[in-house]
Formats: structure tokens, C-alpha cells, sequence
């Protein structure tokens, strides 16, 4: 009989370090700036990105560091990932948190590390550093994609 993964078996809070990071499946999603609503509290996504994420590989150019050079940053920790409203429905560690399984695009379940940004699930090829970006533009900049999955 096969053993169950990790992250079906062990509560977020009794993960090792290497097994909380691995749920990461890698599209960068939460690296997206977002707009909230002042009235409704409504969320929207825009195709910008963190200025310290690599556009192409999905990777934080230093995540060692980057809650103090991005202070807006949020490191999850199994005790906020519940009230992160603004992480998307596609995210391993809000399903997870969920009581769900992670889908099989996830580097986890397929075994290949590619298989989040073959299957559409990424921010990669779609988005531009804030960096490159005029601030005025924002709401111009909203898509829905990140939520949609694809």
C-alpha cells in the first residue's frame, strides 16, 4: 500500500521547513499587485509584478531577504495563511489550509517542476516588474487571468 503525501497527512503546523516551502508550486501569483476597492473590499489582480520577481522563472530574485527590501511582503506561516483573502483560489497553501488536495499541475503531484507553468497556472510570459511600470496606470493594468486559472 502506498504511503499518503505529506500534505495529506501532517496538519500545515507540523511541516518541516522543507515540506512547507515544497507546497510552494512556483506561478507567482502572490507576487501580483493588486487593487483593493476602498467601499466593497472587492480584490482585483493587475499583471504587475514584484519588483524583486523574475518575470520568466517565477522565482523571487531574493527571497532570503525579501520581506525587508519589499516591506509590503507577507511571509506565510500556517497561522495567516486563513486570513490571506488576496491569495488566489489556485494557491497549494490556501487549498491545503482548505482541507484540499493540490491539483496536478502542482510540481508536487506531477514530479516535474515545469508542469505550473506548462499548464497555463503561472504568471510566466504575463506579467511586467512594477518597476517598469507608471503608478497612474494601475487600473489599467487589472486581468482577471490569476483567478481563472489560465
Amino acid at each position: 500500500m502506498d504511503e499518503k503525501p505529506f500534505w495529506q497527512t501532517k496538519k500545515m503546523t507540523e511541516m518541516s521547513r522543507q515540506e512547507w516551502e515544497s507546497l510552494c508550486d512556483g506561478c507567482a501569483k502572490c507576487c501580483l499587485i493588486k487593487l483593493e476597492d476602498e467601499d466593497t473590499g472587492e480584490l482585483e489582480y493587475t499583471d504587475i509584478s514584484c519588483s524583486l520577481l523574475d518575470c520568466e522563472t517565477c522565482q523571487c530574485g531574493d527571497y532570503p531577504n525579501r520581506s525587508v527590501k519589499v516591506p509590503d511582503c507577507v511571509t506565510l506561516t500556517p497561522k495567516n495563511v486563513q486570513q490571506l483573502n488576496w491569495m488566489p483560489s489556485t494557491c497549494a497553501y490556501r487549498l491545503i489550509a482548505n482541507g484540499e488536495d493540490l491539483p496536478w499541475w502542482h510540481p508536487l503531484v506531477s514530479g516535474e517542476e515545469e508542469s505550473v507553468h506548462l499548464a497555463g497556472m503561472s504568471v510566466r510570459g504575463r506579467t511586467v516588474s512594477e518597476d517598469d511600470v507608471d503608478p497612474t496606470d494601475l487600473e489599467a493594468r487589472i486581468v482577471t487571468w490569476p483567478e481563472q486559472g489560465n
